[in-house]
């Protein structure tokens, strides 16, 4: 829906939440297939066993003190080189204790001013440690050899390592990111070691951070694009004749407030909501399963619902277990049940379950059009593409005027055809995409997906078209704005523009969770860790459901471990 983020963001584009966070090491992907060319800062390989400092400096004359001063030096120095040849040996057989002894007697003899050696006797008895599983002295080690070599690599992973083995993921975070700093972001492995924490942490402290929020009612652009995805869906209607007061029905158990207004909760929550006073659904639907009314199925789901939205999952899932298992409910009620359960489910990465609950909807309400629907976005996110693609004919077959569902389709076939490179259909769906802004020209979201389509194809003057169009339809929506500003940076390289547009879409709604988190990550490719850090905090703050806070918690720790590298070794990625 036009209200979201973009389709095929952070799951489906295979760039990490690392790599995002900290945009760097070639081109980073943003929203809606946008990146950004960087200055590659190329690291080169640092050799271990570099000549000793001062080994170029002028030789003194010979007979001279400094003569025999550096012969004493160098003859210890061999001596120690010599007792660390002889500790790799050991290593290679697998002796790591006699290796340990050797490193410990090269360590002993090396010159204090030979600092590069002694770092690399450190690292190496580290290395040996590590063999042993003794994760505190490889710790202690590669932080002596860090201490002598600020931007010793092997000393800096290798201390990642042990602090994960320790479960010190914050000092793993710190280390792991001054080697891919180092390393140009050109390792695979040290990135995978970064988005591995960076998940690890993400999911702590968002299971600890979700458990204890303040539900937030999202803004009524929001509420209103997500009852607009339902089109079999009872209780987004507005209020019938039929729901009218019942003045027949025994009003005996009523409250007061029912029998004094005419109405019962349920009905008042339906009134609430034509007039977007969501705050008090909940309370009003509560009222009506309390006293037992004739609405209590209708009003489990819409409470269901709104519980959903202000993303308390936990008293979501209760109501609509309820619904689904009231067989003598209506249908449609189920269905809707089922689907919302669902989609929780997959926000949960509980994808059997998922597919569990759309069957069955599809099951007891074959004609209902929503179950097809989100059934294909499901499949979508799934990579299940032409399995979406059937269920949205099947749904465009019971419901013909559902231009979401068309632009979606499109869409689908769009990303098809794209990443499986073949041109020709790109071209078939671009000619949809045509058809479908003609066909249904008050559809903001048919605009919105063939602006996506347009950007990747790089037609960016065509696809600004598009965003102005959906602006013009919704002006209210925040995420189109965004997605314009990121549009902008792309093609004209305008981070003036592009920024204007973001806070522009904050203004417009301040609770839009996906405009802070792109200003983050803008923040952070220019450098200004501190403001990425607030507008992260803001976003997590917003977040509708424990994975997606998960998400940004790496994006704030990912800028977060970036300053505290930037303040222990100077090192700082190049910025935009």
């Amino acid at each position: 829906m036009a209200a979201s983020k973009p389709v095929g963001s952070q799951a489906d584009t295979g760039v990490s939440r690392w790599q995002l966070a900290v945009a760097i090491g070639g081109s980073a992907l943003l929203g809606v297939g946008v990146f950004y060319l960087w200055n590659r800062r190329s690291v080169s390989k640092r050799n271990e066993r570099k000549a000793p400092e001062g080994s170029s400096s002028p030789v003194p004359k010979e007979g001279s003190d400094g003569e025999e001063n550096r012969a004493d030096s160098q003859s210890i120095l061999d001596r120690a080189q010599a007792a660390k040849n002889k500790g790799n040996k050991f290593f290679k057989a697998g002796k790591y204790e006699q290796a340990i002894q050797c490193y410990t007697e090269a360590i002993g003899l090396c010159p204090l001013d030979q600092k590069q050696d002694l770092s690399t006797f450190f690292q190496n008895r580290a290395a040996a440690f590590e063999q042993q599983q003794k994760w505190k002295e490889v710790v202690q080690d590669c932080s002596k050899a860090v201490e002598l070599n600020p931007k010793y690599i092997k000393a800096l992973y290798r201390r990642a390592k042990a602090y994960e083995k320790l479960d010190n993921k914050k000092e793993c975070l710190e280390d792991v990111t001054a080697v891919c700093i180092l390393e140009g972001f050109q390792n695979q492995q040290s990135m995978l070691l970064a988005d591995k924490v960076l998940k690890q942490l993400g999911k702590e402290k968002a299971k600890e951070k979700y458990k204890n929020r303040e539900p937030l009612m999202p803004s009524p652009q929001f509420i209103k694009s997500y009852f607009n995805s339902f089109t079999d869906d009872i209780i987004s209607q507005p209020l019938l004749k039929g729901e009218k007061p019942d003045e027949d029905k025994d009003k005996e158990g009523e409250t007061a407030d029912v029998r004094r207004t005419g109405r019962s909760g349920y009905q008042k929550a339906k009134q609430y909501m034509e007039e977007e006073n969501y705050d008090k659904i909940i309370s009003e639907c509560t009222k009506e399963i309390e006293t037992k009314g004739k609405y209590v199925a209708e009003a489990l789901l819409l409470r269901a619902t709104f519980y959903l939205l202000i993303g308390n999952a936990a008293a979501a899932q209760p109501d609509l277990d309820l619904v689904i298992s009231m067989e003598d409910a209506n249908v449609k009620l189920r269905a809707n049940a089922l689907i919302k359960r669902g989609s929780l489910y997959m926000q949960q990465q509980r994808s059997q379950l998922a597919k569990q609950d759309f069957n069955t909807g599809a099951d007891i309400d074959p004609q209902n059009a929503d179950v097809y629907h989100h059934r294909g976005q499901l499949k979508i996110l799934l990579d299940h593409v032409e399995e979406a693609v059937d269920d949205f004919d099947e749904c465009i077959r019971l419901r013909p005027d559902s231009a979401l569902a068309q632009a979606q389709k499109c869409f689908a076939l769009y990303r098809q055809a794209y990443t499986g490179n073949n041109p020709l259909q790109i071209q078939v769906a671009v000619r949809g995409f045509e058809d479908i802004i003609k066909n249904f020209p008050m559809c903001a979201e048919g605009y919105a997906l063939y602006a996506q389509a347009l950007t990747d194809q790089q037609h960016f003057s065509k696809a600004d078209e598009m965003y102005d169009k959906c602006i013009e339809l919704e002006p209210d929506n925040a995420a189109t704005y965004v997605h314009k500003g990121l549009l902008q940076l792309q093609w004209k390289q305008d981070l003036d523009v592009g920024l204007e547009l973001i806070s522009k879409a904050i203004e417009i709604d301040n609770k839009c969770d996906f405009a802070y988190e792109t200003m983050g990550t803008i923040e952070v490719q220019r450098g200004n860790l501190a403001k990425a850090i607030e507008m992260f905090s803001k976003a997590i703050n917003l977040a509708k459901s424990e994975m997606e806070m998960a998400h940004l918690y790496s994006l704030c720790d990912a800028a977060y471990a970036q300053t505290e590298v930037a303040k222990k070794y100077g090192l700082k990625p190049p910025t935009l």
